[in-house]
């Protein structure tokens, strides 16, 4: 006799209805994580800033200049602006605001400016 064997339409069913829902509950997991990645790197392009303006202080023996900070914090993604220091986090700038006075209550207006404080992204 010819007995077909196979997966009947029901087994097919409840097995796209699993994969449905643990694609369902992964998903935002990824939206999470993507999310997750660009604070990181928004805090490390900060960090990395703040990491610049402490050697500056230390080789110059003064609080810098915007474009002298630029230069310390290095890299084809820094550009030293009005305001602080852009930096280019995939394809997108940010700016890192730079201040003239120790309370970061002044930011900087030019690139000449001298920067006693770094605030964060």
């Amino acid at each position: 006799m010819n007995k077909q064997t196979g997966f009947t339409l029901i087994e097919l069913v409840a097995v796209l209805v699993i994969l449905a829902l643990l694609g369902a509950m992964a998903v935002p997991r990824f939206v999470d994580v993507q999310t997750e990645a660009l604070t990181a790197a928004q805090n490390g392009s900060s960090n990395a800033v703040k990491s610049a303006h402490a050697m500056a202080i230390a080789a110059l023996k003064r609080y810098p200049t915007v474009t002298e900070l630029g230069d310390y914090v290095g890299g084809p993604a820094v550009t030293p602006v009005a305001g602080g220091i852009q930096v280019t986090i995939d394809g997108t700038a940010y700016t890192v605001p730079t201040y003239t006075d120790v309370t970061c209550g002044s930011q900087t207006t030019a690139v000449g400016d001298t920067v006693a404080c770094v605030g964060n992204i």
